[in-house]
């Protein structure tokens, strides 16, 4: 990417990523959680949502690492309280779900207007869009805690594989950033499969 390109991404992905944090904590309260909402995270306001690692440490060293090839961000995890939910064990796998599945909502809708939309400058911008969101559903479906992958693998996982719950629980914060700086571009090809199922043929869209 250009350096104006990344501008964008970076302008894109921010909110994309509060969408998705909102999206959490609207679920838990819909569950019978009002923790996000007594924490003042029931909100679109970016300035609720604004991690200053996330949001804007890791992009910029992100950015640098990649000599401006790649950038990357993620909003402030919206609190919840599992025990307050409805739905036992799937409860949290719902507030987990529901964060990627705002973003591919995004991404659809975002895909749908380009289709409508003559070819130019505007679809070219407005899939990048469509892009980020994509990026950031199939990242945090990735099932290391704290992402939403590791809400959704824990609904299903067996009893007798605790210990592995665990060992992730533990190290998850650690093995999420060595994925990130090291492993990120496996999730590429399944990013890039979604993008052409919603704009595959949409000509000047690349």
């Amino acid at each position: 990417m250009d350096i104006m390109s990344l501008v964008f991404f970076f302008l894109i992905i921010v909110p994309s990523s509060i969408i998705h944090e909102y999206a959490h904590g609207w679920m838990a309260y819909r569950l019978g959680d009002p923790t996000a909402k007594h924490a003042g995270r029931l909100t679109l306001n970016p300035l609720a949502h604004i991690d200053l690692f996330g949001t804007i440490l890791m992009p910029i060293l992100l950015m640098w690492a990649s000599h401006g090839s790649f950038l990357f961000a993620y909003a402030k995890p919206v609190p919840y309280n599992p025990y307050n939910l409805r739905g036992g064990k799937w409860g949290p796998a719902l507030v987990g779900a529901v964060g990627p599945i705002s973003n591919l909502l995004l991404a659809g809708a975002f895909a749908l207007v380009i289709r409508a939309l003559p070819t130019g400058q505007l679809t070219t911008l407005l899939s990048m869009i469509v892009y980020a969101n994509i990026l950031l559903a199939v990242f945090n479906l990735v099932p290391i805690p704290p992402l939403d992958g590791s809400k959704v693998l824990f609904a299903i996982l067996p009893e007798h594989l605790r210990g592995l719950r665990m060992m992730l629980e533990q190290y998850g914060i650690m093995l999420m950033f060595i994925f990130i700086f090291f492993f990120f571009r496996l999730i590429q090809p399944i990013v890039f499969a979604i993008y052409n199922v919603f704009l595959g043929g949409v000509p000047g869209v690349y």
